[in-house]
C-alpha cells in the first residue's frame, strides 16, 4: 500500500474542524476529545439513539470509528504528522447499549519508519471490554514542531524564592525592592533588573550584585523546588513522541542546573539557553532563537512556553507561536501569546497539535 498524495498538512484548528470523530464543529460528528498521558491516547465517548443499529445498541461501525480515531492519534503522539490505517483487525466482545459511557484506550506496540502498530480497546465503566483493535499505520513525514520552554513561573514555581532573595541582595545594598518592581522584571536577565533598579553601574559591581542574589536563591531552593501541575507529563509526552525540546531561560546557567538535577529533567532537554549564553535578554528574542537555531529548526516551527509578558514578547518578535501560562501573571497581559491557559495541566500534546 502506498500513501496517498496528502502532502504533509499543519494539523492545526481549522484542518481538524470537521474531521467526523473529532472536529468540534461538524455536526453529525462523534466529537472525540482525545488526551494523551506520554504512555496512552484516551477518550470517552457517549451513544446515542442516532448511532444505534438494533434496538438501543451502539452499531458496530461506530464503534469501530471510535477505535480508528483514537489509534489515528496515537501516530500524532508519535512524532508523525498523519498516518494511513494499512490494516485493521476488530473484535467484538459484547454489546454496547446506548446512553451508557464507552472509554477508548490505544498505544502503540511497535514504531518505525514505515509502520506504527497499535492496540486499542473500548470498555465501558468498571473496565469491562465491550471491543477491542489491532491496527497497523503507514506514518506520514515526522511532524514538524519543537517545544522551547522557559524555567522560571513555567516549570517551577519559583517567584517568592526569586523576590526574597533580590530584596536581600538590594536591601544589603540600601535599596528598596518592591513586590511591583518584581512582578514587572520578573523574567528579565539579572543585569536588567540591577540596572532597573539601581541605576548606572560598573560591569563588577554588577555582577558581584548578581552572583549574591543567585547564590541566595539557590540556597533557598535547594530541597524545595516547587514544579507546576502538568508539567513532567507533558515533558514527557514530548520526549515519547521524539519531538525536539529546550529550555531558554534567562537564569544563569548555575540555577538551571540545580533545578535540573532537583528535579531529575536531565535527560530531557535536547538544548539548553541561558541568560549569559546571550547578549541580550527578554523581550529581545535572541534567547529563543539560539534555542532554534542549535535544535535545527525554523523559528516558524516553534513553540514557546512563557509566563510572562517579556517572554511572550520574545517569542512573537522571534516568530514563534506561544502558549503562555497565567502563573505569575493575569491573562490581559498575556494577550499577544497564540494561547493563553491557566495551567500546563489543562493541556496536552493531542490539544498542542491540534492548535498550533
Amino acid at each position: 500500500m502506498e500513501l496517498p498524495s496528502l502532502g504533509s498538512p499543519d494539523l492545526n484548528t481549522s484542518s481538524l474542524d470537521y474531521c467526523f470523530g473529532c472536529g468540534e464543529l461538524n455536526p453529525i460528528g462523534l466529537h472525540l476529545k482525545p488526551r494523551f498521558d506520554g504512555e496512552r491516547v484516551s477518550s470517552s465517548f457517549t451513544p446515542h439513539l442516532e448511532h444505534q443499529g438494533w434496538h438501543n445498541v451502539t452499531h458496530g461501525g461506530i464503534l469501530y470509528s471510535v477505535l480508528d480515531e483514537i489509534t489515528a492519534y496515537v501516530v500524532l503522539c508519535s512524532g508523525y504528522s498523519f498516518g494511513v490505517t494499512a490494516r485493521s483487525a476488530i473484535r467484538f466482545r459484547q454489546v454496547a447499549p446506548t446512553d451508557q459511557t464507552l472509554t477508548a484506550h490505544a498505544w502503540a506496540t511497535r514504531v518505525t519508519p514505515r509502520f506504527i502498530d497499535v492496540h486499542g480497546v473500548l470498555e465501558v465503566a468498571g473496565g469491562e471490554i465491550v471491543a477491542e483493535v489491532d491496527s497497523t499505520f503507514i506514518p506520514g513525514d515526522r511532524y514538524r514542531r519543537a517545544f522551547l520552554w522557559d524555567m522560571d513561573g513555567v516549570i517551577v514555581d519559583s517567584a517568592d524564592a526569586h523576590y526574597l532573595s533580590w530584596k536581600e541582595a538590594f536591601a544589603q545594598r540600601g535599596t528598596a525592592y518592591s513586590e511591583e518592581e518584581f512582578k514587572a522584571l520578573f523574567g528579565s536577565r539579572d543585569d536588567l533588573i540591577i540596572r532597573e533598579v539601581m541605576g548606572p553601574l560598573p560591569p563588577d559591581s554588577v555582577d558581584e550584585i548578581a552572583e549574591d542574589k543567585e547564590q541566595r536563591y539557590r540556597d533557598l531552593v535547594r530541597g524545595r523546588v516547587k514544579v507546576f501541575p502538568g508539567v513532567i507529563p507533558l515533558l514527557g509526552a514530548m520526549k515519547h513522541g521524539k519531538y525536539p525540546v529546550a529550555l531558554g531561560s534567562s537564569a544563569p546557567r548555575e540555577n538551571i542546573d540545580a533545578i535540573i538535577d532537583e528535579l531529575g529533567l536531565g535527560d530531557v532537554f535536547d538544548v539548553i539557553v541561558s541568560g549569559t549564553d546571550v547578549d541580550e535578554g527578554k523581550p529581545s528574542p535572541e534567547i529563543y532563537l539560539a534555542a532554534a537555531r542549535r535544535l535545527g529548526v525554523d523559528p516558524t516551527d516553534c513553540v514557546v512556553f512563557e509566563d510572562a509578558p517579556l517572554g511572550v514578547e520574545a517569542a512573537v518578535r522571534g516568530g514563534m507561536k506561544c502558549v503562555a501560562v497565567t502563573n505569575s501573571h493575569p491573562a490581559e497581559s498575556l494577550q499577544d501569546a497564540t494561547r493563553v491557559v491557566d495551567s500546563i495541566e489543562d493541556i496536552d500534546l493531542v490539544q498542542l497539535i491540534r492548535w498550533l
